[in-house]
C-alpha cells in the first residue's frame, strides 16, 4: 500500500537530510507504529506519505514514495485526499470550519459525497469517538483533547484507505485514547485500512501494532520489524518493557497482560510496598485517597542522578525531597483556592474547588478531557477570573494583579507552546528570556541544551518539532524560576529521554522549594514526579491524595508498573530497581 524507494528529505538550508535511507514497504491492512526520539524526522516521513512533503513544506525529496500506486512527487495533497487521511500534531491547524458537526462533514463535502452518505457517516463518527454531546459546539471552546478527537473524526468520515496519524493520543485522557485506538483496530481488522502512526506514548499503543518502524537518530537508516524485536533494541520503550528487561523476562512483554503472566517470581522478591517518604505538605499519614479534600501525599522514591541540571538549578546532589522554600518564594502557602467556581457560556466549568499547594509540592491534575484542568490553571495564573470563591497566589489575587507583577510569582507553560514563541531564532528567544527574568546571560540556553541537545542557535522555532517547541517553551519559563510553576500537558510530543530530563529539572525545582502544578494525561509522568494527584470530573474534585493511593485505586489512571505488580503500591521501574538493589535499565 505504501512504498518508500530510497527516500531522503533535505530541507532548504539544512546541512544534512532530515530523513534518509528509507527503503521499505508497508502492506495493506496493517497498523505500523513509527517511533524514535524527538526531532529525528518522524513527522517528515509521515508528510512524504500525504504529499505535504515537499509540496507544502518545501525542501528536496529524493527517491520515490507511492501510495496505492500514486507517486506523491507528482500528486499533490489534494490529489491524494481520497486515499490518504492525515491528522498532524497540532489539531488547531487542521480545522477549516467553526463547529464540530460541520468539521466532520467538510472532507466528505470536498469529495462530493451525497448528502445522505455524509449524514450517516457523521452520525457514526460522533458515536464512535464519543462526540455526540459536542456536535453543535464551537471548536474554539473545546479542550485540547476534545479538539484532537474532532480532528481524528474529520478524517475518519472520508473512509480513506490510508491513515497517517502524528501523535494521535498525545492530548487524550486514558479512556479517550483507548476509544480512539479501538476504532483504529476496527478499521485495520474489519476494513483493511492501512495505518501509519507516530507516537511517543508507547505504553498506550505498542501492543496494538503489527509492526514497528524505528528511526534511531536524525538521518539514520530506519529499522522495521515486529514490535517485540524492535522493542528489544529500541532506546525508546514503554515502562512494561523496561520492567521486563530489569526482571530478565523472555519474551519481553508488550502489554500489562503479558507482564502479569510473568510477574509472580518478581513479586516474591519484592516487599509488599515500596518505601515512600512523606510529601512536604503532610508529615503524617494521609486519610484514604478517594475523598475530595486538602493536601496529602507520598512522593515516589525515584531520585535522579546529579549532573548539569543540579548545578543549573542550584540543587544539592542527592536531594530527592523538598526542604526549604526557594529564594523569593513567599513563606506559607504558594497557592490556594477556596470554593472556586467558574461559569463560561452559561455552563459551570469549575465548581467548589478547594485546593492548597504547599511549598515544594508537585501536584498532578488529572481527569478526562474537558474536566476543567486547563481552566483551573488559567485561574491560578490570572487569565480567567473566578465567578465565585477566591484564588490567591503568593498572597495576591491573580486576575486583579498586573501581569508584569504576577510573572514573578507564577509561570504557565500552555498546551500550545507556540503561544510563548515570538522571536525568529532559538538564541533570540533565550536572550529575551534571560533579560525578562534578570538571569545570567546563557541561563536559558543551558536549559535548552539539556532538554534539546544539538539544536543550533539560529534555528527558527517554527522549524522545530512539536516536542522540541514544547521543550523550548519550558526552558523559557523555567529561566525565571517562578515560585509556582504551572504546566499544561508538559510531555505532549516529548520522547522518553526528553521526559526523563524534564523530570530531573522539575524534581530539582521542587527540591529547592518551588511548587509545581501540572495538568496531564500522562499517568507515567504523574507516577514518576507527583507527590499528590487531584482528579477532576465535571469541574469538581473527586479525588485528592497521595499519588500511590489515588492512581493504584483507579484502573484509568494507574501506570503500567502498578497494574503489573498490583496490589502493591509500586509505581515506577525505578522503585522496583531500588528495592532489588540494582540499576534501572536504560
Amino acid at each position: 500500500m505504501i512504498r518508500f524507494d530510497r527516500v531522503s528529505v533535505t530541507y532548504d538550508g539544512a546541512p544534512s537530510p532530515s530523513v534518509q535511507g528509507v527503503d521499505l514497504e508497508i502492506p495493506e491492512g496493517e497498523l505500523t507504529l513509527l517511533v524514535g526520539p524527538s526531532g529525528v524526522g518522524k513527522s517528515t516521513l509521515l508528510g512524504t506519505v500525504s504529499g505535504l512533503v515537499p509540496h507544502f513544506t518545501g525542501g528536496t525529496l529524493r527517491g520515490r514514495v507511492t501510495v496505492a500506486g500514486r507517486d506523491t512527487r507528482t500528486h499533490r495533497p489534494r490529489e491524494l485526499a481520497d486515499v490518504v487521511g492525515t491528522v498532524g500534531q497540532d489539531p488547531q491547524a487542521h480545522f477549516v470550519t467553526d463547529v464540530v458537526e460541520d468539521e466532520l462533514a467538510y472532507g466528505m463535502e470536498s469529495l462530493g459525497l451525497p448528502p445522505a452518505v455524509m449524514r450517516r457517516r457523521v452520525e457514526e463518527t460522533l458515536d464512535l469517538l464519543g462526540l455526540n454531546e459536542l456536535r453543535e459546539r464551537p471548536i474554539a471552546t473545546l479542550s485540547g483533547g476534545q479538539q484532537q478527537r474532532v480532528a481524528i473524526g474529520s478524517v475518519l468520515t472520508t473512509h480513506p484507505k490510508v491513515l497517517v496519524l502524528d501523535e494521535p493520543t498525545s492530548a487524550l485522557d486514558p479512556a479517550a485514547a483507548e476509544e480512539v485506538l479501538a476504532v483504529l483496530q476496527r478499521l485495520v481488522h474489519d476494513l483493511g485500512t492501512t495505518v501509519l502512526m507516530a507516537e511517543h506514548r508507547l505504553e498506550r499503543v505498542v501492543q496494538y501494532a503489527d509492526r514497528v518502524l524505528l528511526l534511531p537518530a536524525r538521518g539514520a537508516a530506519p529499522v522495521l520489524g515486529s514490535p517485540a524485536d524492535v522493542m528489544a533494541v529500541s532506546p525508546a520503550h514503554p515502562p512494561v518493557v523496561s520492567l521486563g528487561r530489569l526482571a530478565g523476562w523472555s519474551p519481553l512483554p508488550l502489554s500489562v497482560r503479558d507482564a502479569r503472566r510473568q510477574a509472580a517470581p518478581l513479586l516474591d522478591r519484592l516487599p509488599p510496598t515500596p518505601d515512600t517518604r512523606p510529601s512536604p505538605s503532610t508529615p503524617t499519614p494521609a486519610p484514604p485517597a478517594f475523598e475530595a479534600r486538602g493536601s496529602g501525599g507520598g512522593a515516589p522514591g525515584n531520585g535522579a542522578a546529579p549532573g548539569l541540571l543540579s548545578r543549573l538549578l542550584r540543587r544539592a546532589p542527592g536531594t530527592p525531597e523538598p526542604a526549604e522554600p526557594a529564594t523569593g518564594t513567599p513563606e506559607g502557602t504558594p497557592a490556594r483556592t477556596r470554593n472556586l467556581g467558574l461559569r463560561r457560556a452559561r455552563a459551570d466549568v469549575l465548581r467548589n474547588i478547594d485546593l492548597t499547594v504547599a511549598p515544594g509540592e508537585t501536584i498532578a491534575l488529572m481527569g478526562r478531557n474537558g474536566a476543567g484542568k486547563s481552566t483551573l490553571l488559567s485561574t491560578l495564573v490570572g487569565t480567567l477570573a473566578p465567578t465565585t470563591g477566591e484564588v490567591t497566589v503568593g498572597g495576591r489575587t491573580p486576575h486583579r494583579t498586573p501581569p508584569q507583577e504576577m510573572v514573578r510569582h507564577v509561570g504557565l507553560v500552555p498546551q500550545e507552546p507556540r503561544d510563548l514563541l515570538y522571536a525568529d531564532t532559538v538564541a533570540a528567544e533565550c536572550a529575551a528570556a534571560d533579560a525578562d527574568a534578570g538571569a545570567t546571560p546563557g541561563s536559558c540556553r543551558a536549559l535548552v541544551s539539556e532538554l534539546l541537545p544539538g539544536v543550533p542557535d539560529d534555528t527558527h522555532p517554527r522549524d522545530l518539532s512539536e516536542g522540541q517547541r514544547l521543550a523550548l517553551a519550558l526552558a523559557l519559563v523555567l529561566t525565571g524560576r517562578p515560585a509556582l510553576l504551572l504546566l499544561d500537558e508538559p510531555t505532549r510530543g516529548l520522547d522518553y529521554a526528553a521526559k526523563a530530563r524534564l523530570v530531573e529539572i522539575l524534581r530539582g525545582l521542587a527540591a529547592d522549594g518551588h511548587s509545581i502544578v501540572l495538568a496531564t494525561h500522562d499517568v507515567e509522568l504523574a507516577a514518576e514526579l507527583a507527590h499528590r494527584v487531584v482528579i477532576l470530573a465535571g469541574g469538581e474534585v473527586v479525588a485528592d491524595g497521595p499519588t500511590a493511593e489515588v492512581v493504584v485505586s483507579s484502573p484509568a489512571f494507574a501506570p503500567q508498573v502498578a497494574k503489573v505488580l498490583a496490589p502493591g503500591h509500586w509505581l515506577t521501574v525505578g522503585q522496583v530497581a531500588e528495592a532489588l538493589g540494582t540499576e534501572p535499565p536504560r
